[in-house]
Formats: C-alpha cells, sequence, structure tokens
C-alpha cells in the first residue's frame, strides 16, 4: 500500500457489490458468490463450486472524487498441470460507462487441476495483492471495478483519497442470463470484454450473469435460483454442455428442459424469457459426446468422441438440441406470449465461424466474444427484439 496520501478506508460490503447473489465473509474478507448458499450445499463437483465463486459480472460501484483507488483481494487463480501457469486476471476501471484504465493483481492462492477428465485439484497458497489505480479524473463520477472473470476474488480492503458513496441506482432493467463456458467468458481478455457484459453495455441493461464453465446443465438449484432473483429480462442458454458432457438422452433432455422452464416461470411469470439454442460448433454439431480434451501440437484442443449412428436412439448432439428447444418453445410459446426462441447460430453461425474461427474448437476467441455481443445487441435487445425497451425505442 502507498503512504503518499491520506487514504480513506471503506468496508468491502454488498452495498457496493454487484452481479453478485451472495456473499460469504471469509477469513481474509469478502467472497463474492453467483449462486446463493442453499443452492451451492447442492453442488456436485468441483468444476461448478468453482465456476460459480469466479465473479463473471461481479464489480464494486460507487461514487468518489478519489483520483487514486486501491483495492486489496486474495485471488485463487486456475491453472493446468503441464500447461504453463496463465496470465493474471484483468481488473477493469469503468468510469461514468466507459473502460478507463486496467490492472492486475499478482500473486494470490493458485488452484492447480491435475486431471482435467475427474477435475481434481491441488491448492498451493499464496499472498494476497492490490490493484491500483492512479491518475483518475478529478471531480465526482460513478465509478465501477468489474472483478476477473476467471479468478475467485476474495475482497479485502478498498481505499480512496476522498470519500465513497453508494452509486444511486440507475433505473436500469435488470437482465439474468444462464450459460456456458462461454456465456462466463472463457478465452475473453477482461471481464467487460465478455459477450454477456459486452451485451448489457448494449442494451443499457445491468447485468447478473449465471454462465457457468461447463455447468450449464439444467441443475434444478441453478432453476430455483434464476426463479428467486428479481429480473426485468431473463435468458437462458441451453445445450452445449450437455453434449459436451453426454450427460442426457433425448427422452430425459425434453422434460428437464419443460421442468426448467416451468421453475423459472413460477417467480417470473410474465417476465420476457428467451431461451437460446447452442452457437455453431462444428466438433459437436452431429457428433454426440462426451468431449475429450487432446493436447496434441502442444495446445489444449477439443475434439468429440461419440458416434453419430447414436442419434437414432436419442444420443444428443446441437443439432438435435436446436430442433428440440425450437418444437419445445414453440409448443409453450401458444400459452406463454412472452417466451422466445433463438437460434444460437444467429449470434454466431457459418459466417462468423469462417471469419473468427474457435481456437479450441469450442470457445470463441476476445473478437468472437464481440461479434455474438453485437449480434445479440441488434436481434435481441435492438427494435423489434424480445428485450427491446420500448420507451427508448418510442423515442
Amino acid at each position: 500500500m502507498s503512504t503518499t496520501h491520506d487514504w480513506i478506508t471503506t468496508p468491502v460490503t454488498t452495498a457496493i457489490l454487484r452481479g453478485h447473489l451472495d456473499a460469504e465473509t471469509t477469513a481474509h474478507g469478502l467472497l463474492p458468490h453467483r449462486l446463493p448458499a442453499r443452492a451451492r450445499r447442492q453442488i456436485p463437483d468441483t468444476q461448478l463450486a468453482m465456476a460459480e465463486a469466479q465473479p463473471s459480472g461481479v464489480r464494486l460501484v460507487f461514487r468518489t472524487r478519489a483520483t487514486v483507488i486501491e483495492l486489496d483481494t486474495l485471488p485463487t487463480k486456475r491453472a493446468y498441470r503441464g500447461f504453463p501457469r496463465p496470465a493474471d486476471g484483468t481488473y477493469d476501471l469503468v468510469i461514468d460507462g466507459r473502460l478507463t484504465a486496467q490492472t492486475a493483481v499478482t500473486g494470490g492462492n493458485v488452484l492447480t487441476v491435475t486431471d482435467l477428465f475427474t477435475q481434481s485439484c491441488e491448492l498451493t497458497e499464496g499472498p494476497a495483492g492490490t490493484a491500483r489505480f492512479t491518475g483518475l479524473p478529478a471531480g465526482d463520477k460513478n465509478v465501477e471495478i468489474w472483478l476477473p472473470h476467471t479468478e475467485i476474488t476474495e475482497l479485502i480492503a478498498l481505499r480512496t483519497d476522498a470519500p465513497v458513496e453508494t452509486a444511486p441506482a440507475g433505473g436500469r432493467r435488470v437482465w439474468l442470463h444462464h450459460g456456458s463456458s462461454i456465456s462466463h467468458g472463457s478465452n475473453a481478455t477482461h471481464p467487460t470484454g465478455t459477450w454477456p457484459a459486452l451485451a448489457a453495455a448494449r442494451g443499457e441493461v445491468e447485468l447478473v450473469n449465471l454462465g457457468f464453465g461447463g455447468s450449464a446443465l439444467l441443475d434444478p438449484f441453478t432453476a430455483r435460483t434464476m426463479r428467486d432473483t428479481p429480473a426485468d429480462l431473463i435468458s437462458v442458454k441451453i445445450g452445449i454442455n450437455i453434449v459436451n458432457a453426454d450427460a442426457m438422452r433425448l427422452r430425459a433432455f425434453t422434460p428437464a428442459v419443460h421442468g426448467f422452464l416451468d421453475t423459472i416461470r413460477e417467480g417470473h411469470p410474465t417476465t420476457p424469457l428467451l431461451v437460446v439454442s447452442p452457437l455453431l460448433c462444428p466438433v459437436q454439431e452431429d457428433t454426440p459426446g462426451p468431449l475429450a480434451p487432446d493436447f496434441e501440437g502442444g495446445t489444449l484442443r477439443f475434439r468429440a468422441t461419440g458416434d453419430p449412428a447414436e442419434r437414432g436412439a436419442g444420443r444428443l448432439t446441437l443439432n438435435v438440441i436446436r430442433a428440440e428447444l425450437a418444437r419445445i418453445v414453440e409448443q409453450r410459446a401458444a400459452d406463454d406470449p412472452e417466451l422466445h426462441y433463438l437460434d444460437g447460430r444467429e449470434l454466431y453461425g457459418e459466417k462468423d465461424h469462417t471469419e473468427l474461427p474457435l481456437p479450441d474448437e469450442v470457445h470463441p476467441d476476445p473478437a468472437g466474444h464481440r461479434r455474438i455481443a453485437e449480434h445479440f445487441g441488434r436481434l435481441v435487445f435492438g427494435t423489434g427484439g424480445p428485450f427491446a425497451n420500448d420507451a427508448n425505442d418510442a423515442n
């Protein structure tokens, strides 16, 4: 910590935290969660336990005249045995809606995945660090600090050289989104560069991101969480992880989708609800899972290992899931006019894949995230879209 300023320390509490659904007091500070405690007690694997604690879309929000801001955190960074340690996660500083500065916190804990199939891990403890922003513009301003979307982050202390005030509610609509690792932000290089964060900025909405790497599996506790979370707009992106994991057959998939949507509708009977099918992913369009890592060539890529001949027996592929989701939504929409369907290939399809191929065969690169956000903004938040702001469109 620098000693050249008259520091004001502001307690890090949920009053200045957004995008989270729960916060746990730890020995070090405050740990944001994207699933509530009741749901976390039902998590069956380490992958989802890790993913929900990674704060994709979670940010500190406040008003201040400060020109210097320091945030002490203890990050827990994920690494893979046999691969170089990934770069430190990025903290994005947004002032009055504009990305103004970025920094990182070195050190911290390292959670090493020792087996990609079982997701077994080893924890190496490390020191806390400080995200520091200097040379900020003088005067009152709205400040957001977006936390690294793939680093578990315990918040320890917030220091500024001017007082901090709770930011007033902006009156924006709340968008609650659930999806897979692509929604979580895989391969995006910074937290406001994930496609949901970019789309939320385009749509001028407050994002609550329940994108969980490898874990969009129609879990009932996720549906109950969405049912109980206040929201003005809801979207669920369904399919890729179910095929990846070879988690179910068509017979189980159809009622699981109905049950997931039924549960959401218990808490949000008339809220606009968008069902999004998988983006284009050539390795799984017509080949069932499970997905397997492929280390040939020294880089991590993925390949589908199922037998396409078994589709007739109910094995799921992305094309099978798209057809079934379209059928389910069409059936339900007869009694639910606020239920909508979007083919994920409208967000990332053949043309997009030709221009911006998937580096590991599954996840888009940063430019791909921007492309997906552009399409989502136009098709969903734009005029005539299911999330269009009628008040703004009228002006």
